[in-house]
């Protein structure tokens, strides 16, 4: 997709440590958990998405269900399953979002594995802007305890090959910002 469809606004995403995340209280919220170098090593997904813009309509599309949205930056693992699980477990409603820096996402529930998540967004370079709100709309609508039709996305032929080693490189660098400090609730500011 071009860059020029991609970016609506150019925003800058502003991303500060809160203190230890805590478990939710309240069931009308869903947690997205972003991966350790989220917006650190690189503000923008692989496909050229700007994070800034990624997290603006995830929690667009969370806040028109009428559900709130709290972010949490997850650096102890980069497996995308363990950080979408584990901000579900810390969500009020038991369901989460978890996003890798390269925009590999998905919609998670407390009670399941790792590897058993709700929806499953696997090829980055396809996920536009349209397809994060919808992201965001449907975890608020599980967060109410509904089972909305999966998010539909296209699925390209040519992304394996086109940016498979851009992946892998990504996820390298990556590792370079994992260590062993517990999950942090992250104050979220566009400017």
């Amino acid at each position: 997709m071009a860059k020029a469809q991609q970016q609506t606004t150019e925003r800058r995403l502003v991303l500060a440590d809160t203190g230890p995340a805590e478990t939710g209280t309240n069931d009308d919220e869903v947690v997205i958990s972003i991966s350790a170098g989220f917006n650190e090593m690189k503000d923008e997904t692989l496909a050229g998405v700007k994070h800034a813009n990624v997290l603006r309509e995830m929690m667009a599309g969370i806040e028109e269900e009428g559900i709130t949205s709290r972010v949490v930056r997850f650096y102890d693992s980069l497996d995308l399953g363990v950080i979408g699980l584990r901000g579900a477990k810390l969500s009020g409603s038991g369901i989460a979002i978890g996003i890798q820096t390269r925009g590999t996402t998905l919609i998670h529930q407390r009670d399941l594995v790792p590897l058993s998540n709700l929806e499953l967004f696997p090829q980055a370079p396809s996920i536009d802007l349209e397809t994060f709100r919808a992201i965001g709309r449907n975890a608020a609508r599980y967060a109410k305890g509904e089972s909305p039709e999966p998010v539909p996305v296209g699925n390209d032929p040519m992304a394996r090959p086109k940016y498979q080693a851009f992946a892998a490189l990504w996820h390298i660098k990556e590792m370079e910002y994992r260590d062993d400090r517990d999950p942090v609730e992250m104050e979220v500011r566009f400017e």
